[in-house]
């Protein structure tokens, strides 16, 4: 998943090798550019959403963006304790984002709920992965990382599904 040698290390006394420090920088870097976007399409959902039970979704539509940006300061800050430099621009985030574009026509509460949710879950999947990847590479901390976010995303998908599945 991660693109190799694309970004340049600075020095640290870190004690991971710096081969292993290239890698888990490189996919903390897609993970960040994806954070990026979730957060922007929580936004872009909170900023135009209408319809029935407008006010509620619209809060839990600024709550996922709140909490997707706590993802982004963390997974930045990890990038960077491994000696990387964040790309974290909109610019950059929508190169390597393993999201779909958000549709900018949408309105409709059950369309950027669904909508929503097919991120959350596309997002959830690329971060089991990386648990995966980080863990068989040797990197503990980046692995339990991932793990962590990959639970609060888990959990704001079960937020977004609660409002379109029945019993």
């Amino acid at each position: 998943m991660a693109k190799k040698g694309t970004t340049p290390i600075h020095p640290t006394k870190n004690s991971l090798n710096e081969n292993l420090r290239r890698s888990m920088i490189e996919l903390l870097q897609v993970h960040l550019a994806s954070a990026i976007d979730l957060s922007y399409q929580a936004k872009q959902a909170h900023w135009n959403v209408k319809g029935p039970n407008f006010y509620g979704t619209h809060l839990l539509f600024d709550q996922l963006h709140e909490e997707a940006e706590g993802y982004v300061d963390t997974i930045a800050e990890r990038l960077t304790a491994l000696g990387g430099q964040a790309r974290g621009t909109v610019q950059a985030s929508s190169e390597a984002s393993v999201l779909e574009p958000y549709p900018l026509d949408l309105v409709d509460i059950m369309g950027h709920l669904k909508r929503l949710a097919d991120s959350y879950a596309k997002w959830g999947g690329a971060l089991r992965e990386a648990v995966s990847e980080s863990d068989e590479a040797g990197d503990d901390l980046t692995s339990d990382l991932f793990t962590e976010v990959g639970r609060g995303v888990d959990k704001s998908l079960y937020f977004l599904e609660s409002h379109f599945q029945h019993a």
